[in-house]
């Protein structure tokens, strides 16, 4: 109801209050970069998600002028009230800015239209997807919509999380009833074993493309059986809702990449979906997916082979479906290694020649950089040697692929040196518990005893991904230095058909102190030009320096260990702390801070009301430049700040 307010495996391929913040970039990129007018239309600033914009209103002379404009707190607020069953408390989304108008989604699915002067609440669709029961993994998570606009029809894409397709009016906020059936397209019809509410849902935004909407889904990560929900991203047509296409991302028999699932193992293995944002270049018609994790995610001897298109970049037509090129990064993926985010499509000129390419950046943390075009890598990315499993039924890919540049920007792999020597005495008890588990380099596979894997499964870099600023070709990544034992017990096969089953837990030191060094949380601004870093900087504040242990040692900022978002202007940066991660009381912090482009310094920081959630965006109304966040849990709200 609406309410009114009151292609191949390639191995060795060389290429071809609160307080404030914000940074720079000249007007050329305004139409291919950000939007135009001050608005936000995609959930990443733009289908290529870049996570920028061009105005410049906030600078670094009056960033820390910037004052709290007004905060809105979400529409699920009476549903909870009314049944306190329902948890929606990580609010993740974005908002979209278009045509004078915020428009956002909640953690239960309902779609809003807010003054984004104000924060008044303008109408609310609630399509009572929440009815069907708790979406999987991470539970009532929406963040954001998609918006779609020809001469004389308007439409916003609400993907919800029992699974439907939802168009709606962006002045009414009535359902369209032309779209589908009533209004809505069913996304669970034709996909194997989808259940509402058990398994199976949707978590992140639409993507639309040339009159295509494009969705993937959200499956669970707790297999309990080798056979699951197998990821598919479907196409639809703005006008109709008729589905168009249908891709299967675990690829079937005598289809190109089927020889890669062994013993017919394609036939009922889930995951490998897309369960993150997408990002689409609209001149070419080609949209791009980041592939997860084939079931169960730590074992896969029920799935030999490299299992494509699992843990891949995916470029498809968007009018058909049709594939047009694929790079795996994980084969046989073991870690939880999910694309874990939009990847950012980007301009660069590479040793003199322009180049139309794609960066994807990864948990385990690596930036993959492609031609788009063609998905050549834009710098050798090399097949190397990497450790053997010891779990029986299971064989590990001899080699995986490491990116010659840029250099990671994550730890990877852990040794006895990596753990905390703040003190003689501390290291010892570190060491004493780093030498319960396997421990080395990035790609060693989990083990009966437990494997200590650096980055863990939340990254590395997770779902709120990099930001890029086209006026330099710097890409700015969050990421966090967070450990976990990746362990595997014998299935009861009272239970479970799986021959062993994930015992992961977090890894923690010495009276409750991280086991590892810090930095625990850094942004890295990458030059895409030449593949290189060009400064690292700590993310987030104290981490644990007022531990009773440490408090008198004097020690530097280590990071917040969250999931941050980043947003670049024309004249800042700006990042967050960030979020603990699945949306834990572990980590967070609620700073947001303004960065030097050029150097990392900070010019500004702003205490919010609570962590933030979602990833900030900025728009323009009333002559005025804001910026705005998701903070949650209590409430979640929506925050804006401007300039007095």
């Amino acid at each position: 109801m609406s309410v009114p307010a009151p292609t191949t495996r390639r191995r060795g391929w060389t290429p071809l209050g609160w307080a404030g913040l914000w940074l720079a970039l000249p007007w050329g990129a305004w139409g291919q970069y950000g939007t135009g007018g001050g608005e936000w239309r995609s959930w990443g600033g733009d289908p290529g998600c870049t996570h920028y914009s061009p105005l410049d209103q906030i600078h670094p002379g009056n960033v820390g002028e910037l004052r709290p404009a007004w905060s809105w707190t979400t529409a699920d607020a009476p549903i909870m009230e009314a049944n306190p069953r329902l948890r929606a408390t990580y609010f993740q989304a974005t908002p979209l800015m278009i045509d004078g108008r915020l428009f956002v989604s909640t953690c239960l699915s309902q779609a809003a239209a807010i003054d984004p002067r104000t924060g008044q609440t303008l109408w609310v669709h609630d399509p009572k997807s929440y009815e069907a029961g708790r979406p999987p993994n991470l539970g009532f998570v929406n963040r954001g919509l998609a918006y779609w606009a020809e001469a004389g029809s308007r439409r916003l894409f609400l993907v919800t999380g029992d699974a439907h397709l939802v168009a709606l009016d962006p002045v009414s906020g009535r359902p369209i009833e032309e779209f589908g059936a009533g209004g809505r397209a069913d996304l669970a019809e034709g996909v194997p074993g989808a259940q509402r509410g058990r398994g199976y849902g949707h978590t992140s935004a639409a993507l639309v493309c040339r009159d295509v909407v494009i969705v993937g889904s959200s499956i669970s990560d707790g297999a309990r059986t080798k056979e699951g929900v197998p990821g598919v991203v479907m196409g639809f047509d703005v006008r109709t809702g008729r589905r168009l296409w249908s891709f299967r991302i675990i690829a079937r028999p005598g289809e190109a990449g089927g020889e890669t699932w062994e013993d017919g193992s394609a036939e009922y293995t889930g995951g490998g979906n897309v369960w993150t944002m997408m990002s689409a270049d609209e001149e070419l018609g080609y949209v791009y997916l980041p592939t997860s994790t084939p079931t169960s995610d730590f074992y896969g001897g029920h799935r030999l082979g490299d299992n494509l298109f699992a843990e891949s970049l995916v470029c498809l037509e968007a009018a058909t479906g049709r594939r047009v090129w694929h790079f795996q990064m994980v084969h046989h993926g073991l870690w939880d290694y999910d694309l874990p985010c939009a990847p950012n499509l980007v301009d660069i000129t590479v040793e003199g020649r322009r180049v139309k390419a794609v960066a994807q950046v990864s948990k385990q943390g690596f930036a993959y950089v492609f031609d788009r075009v063609t998905g050549a890598p834009v710098w050798p990315i090399e097949e190397r040697p990497v450790p053997p499993s010891t779990v029986p039924g299971e064989r590990a890919s001899p080699t995986q692929p490491f990116p010659t540049r840029p250099p990671p920007f994550e730890r990877q792999g852990v040794a006895e040196d990596d753990v905390i020597d703040f003190t003689p005495e501390l290291r010892a008890r570190a060491l004493e518990i780093l030498r319960r588990y396997d421990i080395g380099p990035l790609f060693t596979p989990p083990s009966l005893r437990g494997t200590v894997q650096l980055p863990g499964h939340g990254g590395g870099a997770n779902w709120p991904g990099a930001a890029f600023d086209p006026d330099t070709g710097l890409l700015y990544v969050p990421s966090m230095t967070s450990p976990l034992v990746a362990a595997l017990g014998e299935g009861d096969p009272d239970r479970t058909n799986l021959r062993y089953t994930r015992r992961t837990s977090e890894l923690e030191g010495p009276e409750g102190l991280p086991i590892l060094k810090p930095p625990y949380a850094r942004v890295t601004a990458i030059d895409l030009n030449r593949g290189e870093h060009v400064w690292a900087v700590v993310n987030g504040g104290d981490g644990p320096r007022d531990h009773p242990l440490l408090k008198e040692l004097n020690l530097p900022p280590m990071g917040t260990l969250a999931r941050a978002g980043a947003l670049v202007t024309r004249t800042l940066l700006f990042v967050t702390e960030g979020s603990g991660r699945s949306g834990s009381a572990r980590g967070g912090g609620r700073k947001l801070r303004a960065l030097d482009k050029s150097t990392g310094r900070t010019l500004a920081e702003f205490e919010l009301p609570d962590d933030a959630t979602g990833v900030p965006m900025t728009y323009l109304a009333g002559g005025k430049q804001y910026v705005a966040v998701a903070v949650g849990s209590s409430p979640p709200q929506l925050v804006a700040l401007s300039l007095p």
